[in-house]
């Protein structure tokens, strides 16, 4: 059943009430305190206990950030960078940004399924000019974009090579960073090498290989703590976030810091 974008907004608002850290320590804000919008797919969405160990890497991204950032993930499953517009979810987060803030973008995942008009995008026109309203957006509101090229899914060919799996959308996407001087991060080159440098075998671990799912699209914790922590090195090394900002980047982050909540009605 379709949702009218005033349920739409009801519901995403009702889902991020608090952000919490490591521990369930609520990530309360202070002067000076800003929060990271994440708009994107299930690859970052954050994961209920009816689909453990299933993993966002926007629910691993808090542990990997001081206290003066909070993260409000709207990331939702299957959503593409047309219907999360097209369903209201990026006016809820355009409501919810302050001066300051910071709106992370990534999508392509669903944007590739062409035989779907609700989701599909081309990456040269469409794509771009859906990432152009999100850029626009947060610019209106004082808040600052930035695009993430979207992360890899485990895929290998016969020789154990990591191979590429969003065709056109990283280039187009880069090529919009550039032409509207937005900060970049590519995690779509970074996942790609770390794939490569792990092997097919080691990758399993990262993703949701379970003992009746293989999974090469969703992570697991260990998978979703990995990508937090390349997009948050991104965060630091393209100047959005500052040294003070970041911690733990070299540290082991436990497993047991991922926890899923119930879902709510």
């Amino acid at each position: 059943m379709s949702m009218s974008r005033r349920q739409v907004a009801v519901a995403a608002m009702a889902a991020v009430p608090l952000v919490l850290g490591a521990g369930g320590v609520a990530r309360a804000g202070g002067k000076g305190a800003r929060t990271l919008f994440i708009a994107g797919d299930s690859t970052a969405a954050q994961k209920y206990a009816d689909a453990a160990p299933e993993t966002g890497w926007g629910m691993a991204a808090p542990f990997f950030l001081h206290s003066g950032i909070a993260v409000s993930n709207h990331a939702v499953n299957g959503r593409s960078s047309k219907s999360f517009v097209d369903e209201g979810r990026l006016d809820v987060v355009l409501g919810a940004v302050r001066p300051g803030d910071i709106l992370l973008i990534q999508f392509a995942h669903n944007d590739e399924k062409s035989a779907d008009p609700t989701r599909y995008t081309e990456p040269w026109s469409t794509y771009q000019d859906y990432l152009r309203t999100y850029v626009e957006g947060a610019r209106a509101r004082g808040a600052r974009p930035v695009l993430a090229t979207a992360v890899e899914r485990r895929r290998f060919d016969a020789a154990g090579n990591a191979l590429e799996t969003h065709g056109e959308y990283p280039a187009a996407m880069r090529a919009l960073a550039a032409e509207e001087q937005v900060a970049l991060l590519d995690i779509q080159a970074l996942s790609l090498a770390l794939w490569q440098e792990l092997g097919a075998e080691e990758t399993k671990k990262y993703f949701n290989w379970t003992a009746t799912e293989q999974d090469n699209t969703h992570f697991n914790p260990p998978g979703a703590i990995e990508v937090a922590r390349l997009v948050t090195r991104e965060l630091l090394r393209t100047g959005v976030l500052r040294p003070r900002d970041v911690r733990r980047l070299d540290d082991v982050v436990p497993e047991s810091w991922i926890t899923w909540p119930e879902a709510t009605a």
